[in-house]
C-alpha cells in the first residue's frame, strides 16, 4: 500500500509556506527562506508576508553553494531545537552551512517515530541498530534514546563530529561513530557475522566515501540492499529505506525491497511530505519500511 506521511510531533519546526522554488520554514524561533526545487507551484502567502516573517534568507552563488543574508546582525549562526515523540526526546544543533542545509531534514521525523514504535515492541532488551548515510544523526539519536545499541556510519568526518555534538546535547552516550564508506562497512560487518535488529538507510543521489569511493543511487542501491538484508536479525528486525531523488518513485523502492528480500513482512511504501501551514504539501522523498516481531 502506498502512503503519504507527514510529521505530527514537531513543535520546534513548521513549514509556513512553499512555492516559486522556495520554502519558508521556522526552526525554533528562527524563520528561514531556502531554495526548494520541488516547489514548482505558486506561493500562497504574499511576498510582503514572506519578507515580514523571515529572519534569514539563503542566496545561491552557484548550483551547490551560497550565502545567508540576515535581516539583523544579532541573529545567531547556531541555535538548538528539540524533537519529542511519545517514546523519546532528542536535541539538535542547527547551523547555517554554505550549501543551504542547517543540519536536519524535518520530514525524517516520520521515520524516527517508526523506529521508536518498532523498538518498543521488540522483546530483545537492547536491540542493535545500524544507521547508514547517517548525516547529523537524527535516526541514531532517536534509536539510542529508545534504548538501542546504535552504530552511526557516515563518510564525512565533520558531519559525524556534528552528530556527536547532538548526542551530547541530547544527554545521550555510547553511540558508535564510524567514518567510512557505507557499502564497505556493510560488507565488512557481513564478514564478521554481525546482525542488526534495525537498519536505516537514507542514501544520497550522489556521494563520495572518505577514500574517494563513488556512490550513485541507481547504480549502487541494489547491491547495498542485497548486502543489508543479510545483516538483519532473522527473528526481530525493522528496515527503513528512504531516498530523495527526483527519479525515484515508491514503486521502485517496493520492487527493490521485494526482490532483495522475498520473505519481507509488513512492507509499507510511500512518499514523505511536509504540510505547510498555508496549505500546500511539499513532497520530500519516498520510503519503504518493514518491521518483523519475534514470535
Amino acid at each position: 500500500m502506498i502512503e503519504l506521511l507527514a510529521p505530527t510531533h514537531w513543535k520546534d519546526y513548521e513549514l509556513i509556506d512553499c512555492g516559486d522554488f522556495e520554502k519558508l520554514e521556522r526552526f525554533g524561533n528562527v524563520v528561514l527562506i531556502r531554495p526548494e526545487p520541488q516547489a514548482v507551484w505558486g506561493k500562497q502567502l504574499s511576498t510582503a508576508e514572506w519578507q515580514r516573517l523571515h529572519h534569514i534568507k539563503f542566496k545561491g552563488r552557484s548550483a551547490t553553494s551560497g550565502d545567508w543574508v540576515k535581516k539583523t546582525p544579532n541573529i545567531p549562526d547556531r541555535w538548538h531545537i528539540e524533537y519529542k515523540n511519545p517514546e523519546a526526546s532528542i536535541k539538535f544543533r542547527l547551523a547555517l552551512t554554505s550549501f543551504k542545509h542547517v543540519g536536519i531534514f524535518p520530514e525524517q521525523a516520520v521515520n524516527w517515530d517508526y523506529i521508536t514504535a518498532c523498538l518498543k515492541k521488540f522483546k530483545m532488551p537492547e536491540p542493535k541498530v545500524l544507521n547508514l548515510f547517517a548525516y547529523t544523526g537524527g535516526a541514531s539519536l532517536i534509536a539510542r534514546a529508545a534504548g538501542a545499541d546504535t552504530t552511526h556510519v557516515d563518510s564525512i568526518k565533520q558531519v559525524v563530529t556534528w552528530a556527536n555534538e547532538n548526542q551530547e546535547l541530547s544527554g545521550l552516550s555510547n553511540i558508535r561513530w564510524v567514518v567510512e564508506d557505507a557499502l564497505k562497512f556493510v560488507k565488512r560487518e557481513l564478514k564478521r557475522g554481525k546482525k542488526y535488529n534495525g537498519i536505516i538507510l537514507d542514501p544520497p543521489a550522489y556521494g563520495h566515501g572518505p577514500n574517494g569511493e563513488k556512490w550513485k543511487l541507481e547504480d549502487n542501491i541494489q547491491e547495498m540492499m542485497r548486502e543489508v538484508i543479510q545483516l538483519l536479525d532473522p527473528d526481530e528486525h525493522f528496515l527503513i529505506l528512504n531516498t530523495y531523488s527526483l527519479g525515484f518513485s515508491s514503486v521502485i523502492i517496493e520492487n527493490l525491497i521485494r526482490i532483495t528480500h522475498p520473505q519481507v513482512q509488513n512492507l509499507e511504501t510511500g512518499e514523505l511530505y511536509l504540510q505547510a501551514t498555508a496549505g500546500s504539501k511539499l513532497p520530500l522523498g519516498v520510503f519503504g519500511k518493514f518491521c518483523k516481531l519475534a514470535d
